[in-house]
């Protein structure tokens, strides 16, 4: 069944069901009692949706007009949990098939629009949750920091429609994987591809198991980077965990789609214009299109989205282009007029949506969900730009079937996105309004770089590892003695928390100190956090390296502009496939 006919209960249509409220301009459920009718009532025909005004009903009030749990959703064999990391909000048994990425950006950025419809318990029960542990160390988003969602698709074969793509036996990988990093005044967002051929370090692993022990996956060196998924029994958490490493970005939630989000959200919507630039005939995913433009939904917008050999040089990079271009087209159909002003869109869309995702327990219900997408709804598209991170070819093979990271261009991307810098520009005159309510705090910060240094022999520190890669406290206290001549330094282990941002804290008599560190170390003025009491003499300054701690002598102070030669697609602009 589509994602409209699946609501239904008693043969009423739920999209019929949304009145607009004239007082405030939104759509509302019209919650009847569908078993009072008269069995003529029923067969007879539906009236056009009603246009009057209703007063908005207590979201957890039941309703026999609310939709139940789908049908068909037989629970597993004994009746319990399948797996045991993974359950259903608000009831139901079935594991949800965790594969690729279709639309869950795009979910988010219009989440706002639809958080009247989102209120409504019967969604809970499209939700699949996973517990990963402690992965999302941040402990949630925040209304005053940045938020990072990592995206994560899987090649696994799961889902009605999808046993005929192939590998129908694979546990899966971590084949598309985007982080969206949502900056802290919420102007601008950064949406961060990762190859999956990507050679990199995975972490030791905490998972959770059915009978709620935890087992420790171990760590590997030189993986791709889709092991991270699947292999060897790891989770949504042992992605998290990688991207951790990998970026020194804190992840705050991980949201997982199935092949299935791409076919019906782009049904909900009425389509996805695309753009090609010659005619496409690809055999492994079926896509054939003839130049020129197309609107694309159903089996038609996943094999644009799976195609390998149509655009550029067939590889998994060029993959990558022709799905954030499409990630783009449907942001920009979802924010159109057509859709917000569509009530049957709008249901179906969040039908869509919710059964299409599987989240981590800080945002497992309607309600969180609701909540973040209320961060997020008011993002301009002209400022979220979406890019990959920069590889080259593995020097280490012959025949190149994998990519190792560019760190001449990736380190400056990536402390942008540490430094909440945009990609994009946005409007001048917003800007000059940030910057002006920024001005005198920017001052202050400022102040704390200039003035006196004392030489590196007198700077007294205590390093402590708050989040940095294993070694990090040791590494630096090796690189201030024997590289930077800072003799009074020691290594203090662990620190008592985790951060997200490397610390300096040091005392008003420690400001030529903390300058010469800060120097050092390319500290931004924005880690230096001063004291209100002078220390005694030989008291030491304090710092705690945090996730974006990527090595001795790797400067943190974010540059301005992006790295040139990166890849980037702005999420406002249709692009034609080339």
């Amino acid at each position: 069944m589509d994602a409209q006919s699946r609501g239904r209960a008693d043969e009423i249509d739920p999209a019929d069901q949304w009145v607009l409220n004239p007082r405030t301009g939104n759509y509302e459920l019209r919650l009847e009692d569908a078993s009072a009718q008269a069995p003529s009532q029923r067969s007879a025909p539906r009236a056009a949706p009603r246009r009057t005004p209703v007063p908005p009903r207590s979201p957890a009030a039941p309703s026999p007009a609310v939709p139940g749990p789908r049908r068909g959703d037989a629970p597993p064999p004994g009746g319990g949990r399948r797996g045991g990391r993974s359950r259903k909000v608000g009831g139901g048994g079935r594991k949800r098939a965790l594969t690729i990425t279709g639309g869950t950006l795009a979910v988010l950025l219009i989440g706002g629009s639809v958080a009247g419809y989102l209120y409504y318990q019967h969604l809970n029960g499209n939700i699949v949750v996973t517990d990963v542990g402690d992965a999302g160390t941040s402990g949630g988003f925040k209304k005053d920091q940045p938020i990072n969602i990592l995206v994560i698709g899987t090649d696994k074969r799961s889902g009605a429609g999808n046993e005929g793509y192939g590998d129908a036996g694979s546990v899966g990988h971590a084949d598309t994987t985007i982080l969206f990093h949502v900056s802290k005044d919420r102007s601008n967002a950064t949406a961060l591809s990762i190859p999956r051929d990507l050679i990199t370090t995975l972490p030791v692993c905490p998972t959770k198991q059915p009978d709620g022990s935890t087992k420790d996956i171990p760590g590997e060196r030189g993986a791709r980077f889709n092991t991270s998924l699947g292999q060897g029994g790891r989770d949504p958490g042992c992605t998290m965990r990688t991207v951790r490493e990998l970026t020194g970005i804190q992840v705050d939630h991980f949201m997982m789609a199935d092949f299935n989000a791409v076919k019906n959200l782009s049904t909900a919507v009425g389509g996805v214009p695309v753009c090609v630039a010659k005619d496409v005939d690809d055999k492994d995913s079926k896509l054939k299109l003839t130049a020129g433009e197309h609107r694309l939904e159903g089996e038609q917008a996943l094999a644009f989205v799976r195609t390998r050999h149509a655009f550029g040089n067939e590889s998994d990079l060029d993959r990558i282009k022709t799905q954030q271009q499409f990630l783009g087209s449907m942001m920009r159909e979802m924010k159109s007029k057509e859709t917000l002003t569509s009530p049957k869109k709008f249901f179906s869309l969040a039908e869509a949506a919710t059964k299409s995702l599987s989240v981590d327990s800080g945002i497992g219900s309607i309600g969180k969900l609701t909540e973040l997408a209320g961060e997020l709804k008011n993002i301009d598209l002209k400022n979220i730009t979406f890019t990959t991170l920069p590889v080259l070819d593995n020097p280490a093979e012959k025949v190149k079937a994998t990519v190792v990271v560019n760190q001449a261009q990736a380190e400056p991307l990536l402390q942008m996105i540490r430094g909440d810098v945009s990609l994009t520009e946005v409007e001048k005159k917003e800007q000059a309004a940030k910057d002006a309510a920024d001005a005198d705090a920017k001052a202050k910060l400022d102040a704390l770089l200039q003035g006196a240094r004392a030489e590196a022999k007198d700077v007294r520190v205590d390093v402590y590892n708050g989040g940095g890669p294993t070694g990090s406290a040791s590494g630096t206290l090796n690189w201030l003695q024997n590289t930077k001549g800072v003799p009074r330094s020691s290594n203090l282990g662990n620190a008592p928390a985790k951060v997200d941002t490397t610390q300096l804290e040091y005392a008003p008599n420690q400001a030529d100190q903390a300058r010469t560190l800060a120097d050092m170390m390319g500290l931004p003025a924005t880690a230096l956090k001063m004291g209100t009491a002078d220390a005694a003499p030989k008291t030491p300054m304090k710092l705690t390296l945090g996730a974006d701690f990527k090595g001795a002598g790797v400067s943190m102070t974010a540059p301005q502009q992006a790295p040139e030669g990166i890849q980037r697609v702005e999420a406002d602009k249709p692009v034609c496939a080339k």
